[in-house]
């Protein structure tokens, strides 16, 4: 006899329903694939570089890889022939159980530029696993009374395949008493058993041995066997009933220990002991349902004793007896079918791939930084999950496949505004009350050089001494990159050009890495004056960047130049000595020679003043010398006591510190008045009248003037101002005399003005009064000659080519 029943009882239905979504899902875009289990090693899968696009030359350039949640190294690709094949022994039970649909999902990434692929390989069932019973013997006490057609349920086999190879038939072996009978609608209202077709006679066969064998649909057909012990007893007219064969309980899953399951009930038509009712579960109940639920024995109740667990079984089927205490005991069965009801009790479990992290600042949106699986464990609304992130950031979570999540950049990044984001995600479920996880992800933003260095300002001023050591450190620039690593790496340099007819390199040089910046050589400020450059700064980034910064160095003066005396005017000789002719006959105060001097340094350092060296023997010379102007005049009338050659000594001496000096030797011989030249203008009228003051002031103003780049006009605008205690007694003042001297050494202008009201009084020494302004300015590029008429040439020239101009006043009151 041979009958067919499905080894899992499942539904036909929800075998469709997974059907319908295996065909859905292969439609949605994703790369399908199917392999058997139990496959050798190396059996093919499938192309799956050329399935996804991809060529085989960039597989390893582009770190092609295959990544698969907790399972393992089941399937491998081979990056020669883009072949994915089976890298390891594949049991389909072991990966999935019982459900009817089975696969791995493979997440498939390359960068450059970074893709994320899904794969689903289905793994096939293949009948690999025969049909196994509860038990390899089954004991049956049947009493001969029994009528006939009366049924005894018998535990069915399972069979740890799916469909077709889950699909068992049964068969008994041949005899005369009992037929099988396989249910052919609801499997859980009415188990496998053996039906009663012959009366038993226990004094002919007390005992029958049968054989109950399972055979499974697949190719090739496996079985299960178990052996039947019947035993056949005397006694008990009426076995126990129950109100039901099947029951229908459910059950939410974490109840309380000691939880009432159900109160079963059955009732027996016999009288005394043979009434007497003693509940069990059957002999073919496993062990983890007695782990789990207790039947009380008398009661008939059965309780909940263990955790009951949705997630671990979703349903449970508990067999029970109702055997009578008759001396040939009488039994009845039901089944109790447990639906266990599922809680929120699973928080979401979240699981973060990194893939591109950390992330370059210049990052296009869109870009994958890291990849995200949420896994809920219940089932429903409970196991719905839904992903948020915070703070709120340049991110965003797009969904990808399932419940695979893609971490993406959602605007652009600046490492040097933020360069590390700590993120929180969120996956909240959808029941009540809500169960949420959060997972961090540290984004750190990687730098790209996006920034110069910059220095604090666009251009320093430097003063330098002159006559500095070679090699000696000046200044030192900085520039600062925002940029990290060697992106922030600066390097300093200078922008060269040509001095004149020399290279800047020759003058300065900066050290690479301190931006110190170095005089190589002794500056020199009568030479130059202002030495302007540029200092570059570059980063070590690629492409580098960099910016410069303008030196503009002073040379400082220091005295190192003495005094020069010039020629007389109309002569080629040297300054050495003076020699003049003078008139015996002159009155006092008059102007008989004049000590011409130039200092080729500048400011205090070229402010020169005139002494009169005292004549040998002590004796009082009748001349002196005014202390800025270096004329020589009379200090009193003439007389014939006079030597006739006056031998007068003048030191010239500059205001620098230590001072320097030259000296002069000026010639003069006293002829009578018929032989000496005309008098000169220098002597003032009615020197003979009544003089109650004298004023006398020189104002010497000093210009020196520097040029850079453009023309400027210069405008020499002189002012004497003449000014008595009281009013002359008659004549007038001398006319002005302008003075312009240039040395061409440094390049400055000396422009002096005298004017003489009159002689109040030729007896006493003078006085003087000093005010001086000198700031150090860059040279001049030209100069005039000494002897030429400063008027004319100041008109010649028109503008001096000069854009930076600095002044040196000097004002003398001499009185």
């Amino acid at each position: 006899m041979v009958y067919s029943i499905r080894g899992d009882r499942g539904n036909w239905h929800l075998l469709l329903f997974f059907k319908i979504l295996i065909a859905w899902e292969s439609a949605s875009g994703q790369v399908h694939y199917s392999v058997p289990e139990e496959a050798k090693h190396g059996t093919f899968v499938g192309r799956i570089a050329q399935d996804l696009g991809l060529e085989l030359a960039e597989l390893v350039p582009r770190l092609f890889r295959v990544a698969s949640k907790g399972h393992g190294d089941l399937l491998e690709v081979n990056l020669q022939n883009g072949i994915l094949f089976v890298n390891s022994r594949i049991d389909r039970e072991e990966l999935c159980g019982r459900s009817v649909e089975c696969s791995i999902h493979l997440e498939v990434i390359v960068d450059r530029p970074l893709q994320v692929f899904h794969v689903e390989v289905e793994v096939k069932d293949i009948n690999d696993n025969p049909p196994v019973f509860p038990e390899t013997q089954k004991n049956l006490f049947i009493a001969e009374s029994r009528m006939l057609d009366s049924r005894f349920p018998l535990e069915d086999a399972s069979d740890a395949d799916i469909e077709e190879n889950a699909l068992l038939t049964y068969r008994l072996s041949p005899n005369e008493f009992f037929s099988l009978d396989v249910p052919t609608n609801d499997e859980q209202v009415k188990p496998l058993g053996l039906v009663l077709r012959k009366p038993l006679d226990r004094e002919q066969s007390p005992e029958l041995h049968l054989v109950l064998t399972a055979t499974d649909r697949g190719k090739p057909e496996l079985t299960g066997t178990v052996q039947l012990l019947i035993k056949v007893l005397d006694a008990n007219d009426n076995a126990p009933a129950f109100d039901r064969t099947l029951y229908e309980v459910k059950l939410p899953e974490n109840v309380p220990n000691g939880t009432l399951v159900i109160k079963l009930n059955a009732s027996d038509l016999d009288e005394g002991s043979n009434a007497d009712i003693i509940y069990s579960f059957s002999s073919g109940v496993s062990t983890d349902i007695k782990s789990k639920f207790y039947m009380d024995a008398l009661s008939g109740e059965i309780i909940a004793i263990g955790h009951i667990d949705f997630e671990e079984s979703k349903t449970y089927k508990l067999r029970v007896e109702a055997i009578d205490k008759g001396s040939l005991p009488l039994a009845g069965h039901c089944t109790v079918h447990v639906q266990v009801l599922d809680a929120n009790d699973n928080a979401p479990e979240l699981t973060v791939t990194s893939l591109s992290l950390p992330i370059s600042e210049n990052a296009q949106p869109g870009t994958v930084i890291t990849l995200i699986n949420v896994f809920d464990r219940d089932s429903g609304a409970n196991g719905e999950v839904i992903c948020s992130l915070k703070p709120h950031v340049p991110f965003r979570l797009v969904s990808t496949f399932k419940n695979y999540y893609s971490l993406v950049l959602d605007s652009a990044l600046d490492r040097e505004s933020v360069a590390n984001y700590d993120l929180v995600v969120t996956a909240r479920d959808a029941g009540s009350p809500s169960l949420s996880a959060t997972a961090s992800v540290s984004v750190e933003v990687a730098d790209v050089n996006d920034n110069a260095p910059a220095f604090a300002q666009p251009e320093y001023t430097v003063f330098v001494k002159e006559n500095n050591p070679p090699g000696c450190h000046i200044f030192t620039v900085s520039a600062r990159d925002a940029d990290a690593q060697e992106n922030a790496l600066v390097s300093y340099s200078l922008v060269e050009r040509r001095v004149g007819e020399r290279a800047l390199s020759s003058y300065v040089s900066v050290h690479a890495e301190s931006g110190k910046v170095y005089a190589l050589q002794p500056l020199d400020h009568e030479e130059l004056e202002l030495l302007q450059f540029q200092v570059s700064a570059r980063d070590a980034g690629v492409p580098p960047l960099g910016s410069n910064v303008t030196l503009q160095v002073f040379v400082l003066d220091e005295n190192d130049n003495a005094p020069a005396l010039l020629p007389r005017p109309g002569t080629g000789g040297g300054g050495g000595a003076v020699s003049e002719l003078v008139s015996r006959s002159v009155g006092a105060g008059h102007v008989v020679a004049k000590v011409r001097a130039v200092d080729a340094d500048s400011g205090y350092n070229a402010w020169l003043s005139y002494e009169l060296q005292p004549a040998a023997g002590g004796a009082r010379s009748p001349f002196r010398v005014a202390l800025y102007t270096g004329e020589i005049s009379t200090t009193r009338t003439l007389d014939e006591a006079d030597s006739p050659r006056q031998r007068l000594l003048v030191l010239v001496k500059d205001h620098g510190e230590p001072a320097l000096t030259a000296t002069a030797t000026v010639l003069l011989s006293l002829v009578e008045s018929g032989q000496a030249p005309k008098a000169s203008s220098r002597v003032l009228a009615g020197a003979a009248g009544a003089e109650t003051a004298l004023v006398d002031v020189n104002v010497y103003l000093i210009i020196a003037i520097c040029a850079v780049s453009s023309l400027l006009v210069l405008t020499l605008l002189l002012y004497t101002a003449l000014r008595c205690s009281a009013p002359p007694a008659e004549g007038a003042c001398a006319p002005v005399k302008p003075t312009l001297v240039c040395s061409s050494a440094v390049g400055s202008w000396s422009y002096s003005q005298q004017r003489r009201q009159r002689v109040c009084s030729a007896e006493g020494p003078p006085k003087t009064d000093l005010m001086a302004f000198s700031p150090s300015l860059p040279p001049c590029p030209g100069s005039l000659n000494a002897t030429e008429d400063p008027q004319a040439s100041l008109e010649s020239s028109g503008k001096v080519g000069c854009s930076n101009i600095s002044f040196t006043y000097i004002f003398i009151f001499e009185m």
